[in-house]
């Protein structure tokens, strides 16, 4: 869903070309499958068709080439961290880490729950890219003034 979400805003601010979103988990046993029927009829109903989408593992990537790395929940964080040397790791934050006042907030998996569960989880990450994409304008002046047409 964060990968379909991502991507569809970098879309409206025609960004696309100057990012590159991956989602990945940290198990490799869904490898190759498609998102979840609940993902894929949430985010349809808001015009964005993930299923093309195929799950990947975190070994499948070259993490060192990325900038920046968001995960769900502490699990993950602290999977992801101590698969590199701090001195060389890419930024690694939770997702939430940008939305005021939910800093640290996990994000739990929707998978045994209901469609209910699945548009939460969609909310919070429309909410958490928009953040991510903001601060990503703070530190790079030059891809705003790519959305502002300056």
């Amino acid at each position: 869903m964060a990968e379909g979400i991502f991507s569809s805003l970098l879309a409206r601010y025609n960004l696309q070309h100057l990012f590159s979103v991956s989602s990945a988990g940290t198990v490799n046993y869904q490898q190759g499958s498609t998102p979840d029927e609940r993902a894929i009829k949430a985010l349809f109903s808001v015009g964005i068709d993930i299923s093309s989408l195929r799950a990947r593992c975190i070994d499948d990537l070259d993490l060192y080439a990325c900038d920046w790395i968001f995960v769900m929940d502490y699990e993950n964080y602290e999977k992801i961290c101590s698969t590199f040397i701090s001195t060389q790791r890419p930024r690694v934050h939770m997702v939430m880490d940008f939305v005021n006042g939910r800093s640290g907030e996990e994000i739990a998996d929707p998978y045994y729950g209901t469609a209910k569960e699945f548009e939460r989880v969609m909310s919070d990450l429309f909410i958490a890219t928009e953040q991510i994409l903001y601060r990503i304008f703070e530190e790079y002046p030059d891809v705003a003034l790519q959305v502002s047409g300056e």
